[in-house]
């Protein structure tokens, strides 16, 4: 193969990837604005909808740990069909459920499918920013930040139309069977096995040190997703009185400054490395959710968690990429490891931040992702390789 044809396949597998990522934030962005609909059409209680949702992040947890293994063994490429086309499939269960137990089980299905697809398109995108040569995660994230945009849009349009949530789903689910296929036809063969320990069948014990805490970053980085995704709009209204309107005007900040740093996450990297940048985002992270909550003004809010959402953009990009390199025959594993941490991180937030809230207030609570940030930029040598420090783990 000429250099020329090896770049090409290169780009066709950067393509393929980011239309897995886009799969996957259209479905969540979807299913997620469609959930006051399914809880109506349901008549549940709040408390009833958490158990759903619960049930959901189970699934998830349990499909990212299942398929850690399952990637190492065969290979992301060989795995990610068959999960992609199933994510679509998923999707449309919840809206067929006739009451609360059969919700439960379409969701812990969708759950355990979308956690599976989760770690196989990220390994895909380890193993395509490998063969690159230089930086390229942050992309693939944006591209599912845009993914999740794409996917509430049209959530809401159907909502707005007052079209039923399974005709909802059945268009995404096509959707997502459409991208699926998309992303086989420009897959690229020569980057499909797995690494020779696992494809022998080898248990791939060369040295991941340093994962466990690289979950821990992954924790902290969520939790202030989390934070802005539940507490954001709530802290402008009825902390700071702002109007309503104004008010979801922060989650749209931290989700501009979001989307907007993975874009130039890439180049960012390749400029600073990553101990740098995310160190760098962790400052920013903080610093700007924190100068805005001793202000305590609307404006500096929106601000504020604009740049909560610029600095955590890039965190979660190089710690997944530093974690799929760590031993690439057990990279399924090791972002299986970070990754549910990270999810951990953004159920478990927002309940805490709650829970300090009650005892203190919103704006001392909301104090938890900041402080989260500056450890995260304090500990940020954690993402060099082994053989460049000493483990942490």
């Amino acid at each position: 193969m000429t250099l020329t044809e090896d770049r090409a396949a290169l780009r066709r597998a950067r393509v393929s990837t980011s239309l897995l990522f886009l799969l996957f934030g259209t479905a969540l962005g979807t299913w997620t604005a469609r959930i006051p609909a399914i809880k109506q059409d349901l008549s549940l209680s709040d408390g009833q909808l958490s158990v759903g949702l619960l049930v959901f992040a189970a699934g998830a947890i349990t499909g990212m740990q299942a398929m850690g293994r399952v990637v190492d063994r065969w290979g992301s490429q060989r795995v990610t069909t068959p999960v992609a086309f199933a994510e679509g499939a998923a999707l449309v269960l919840p809206a067929l459920a006739g009451d609360l137990v059969l919700l439960a089980a379409a969701l812990f299905l969708f759950g355990t499918i979308h956690g599976s697809l989760n770690i196989a398109m990220n390994a895909s995108a380890v193993e395509v920013e490998r063969a690159w040569g230089r930086p390229i995660m942050s992309s693939f994230h944006a591209v599912y930040s845009v993914g999740g945009f794409l996917g509430a849009a049209i959530g809401g349009l159907f909502a707005y139309g007052g079209v039923a949530p399974d005709v909802t789903f059945l268009a995404v689910g096509a959707l997502a069977a459409a991208l699926a296929a998309w992303s086989v036809a420009w897959r690229a063969p020569s980057l499909g096995g797995p690494a020779p320990q696992a494809a022998s069948g080898g248990s791939g014990t060369g040295p991941m040190s340093g994962v466990l805490f690289l979950g821990v970053l992954a924790y902290c980085c969520l939790v202030g997703e989390g934070a802005a995704a539940d507490w954001s709009t709530v802290y402008l209204r009825e902390s700071l009185g702002s109007s309503p309107g104004f008010a979801a005007a922060a989650y749209a900040a931290f989700s501009i400054g979001m989307t907007g740093g993975r874009l130039v996450g890439d180049r960012l990297a390749a400029a600073l490395g990553p101990v740098r940048l995310v160190r760098g985002c962790g400052l920013l992270a903080a610093t700007g959710l924190g100068v805005a909550l001793l202000i305590g003004h609307p404006v500096a809010g929106v601000i504020g968690f604009g740049c909560l959402g610029a600095g955590l953009s890039c965190i979660a990009p190089q710690v997944f990429s530093a974690a799929g390199n760590r031993n690439p025959a057990r990279a399924g594993r090791a972002l299986a490891r970070v990754a549910s941490m990270g999810y951990a991180g953004f159920l478990t937030g927002p309940v805490l931040i709650g829970g300090v809230a009650e005892v203190t207030s919103l704006p001392v609570a909301l104090g938890i992702p900041v402080v989260l940030a500056l450890f995260v930029a304090g500990t940020a040598a954690a993402l060099r390789p082994p053989a460049a420090r000493e483990p942490v783990v």
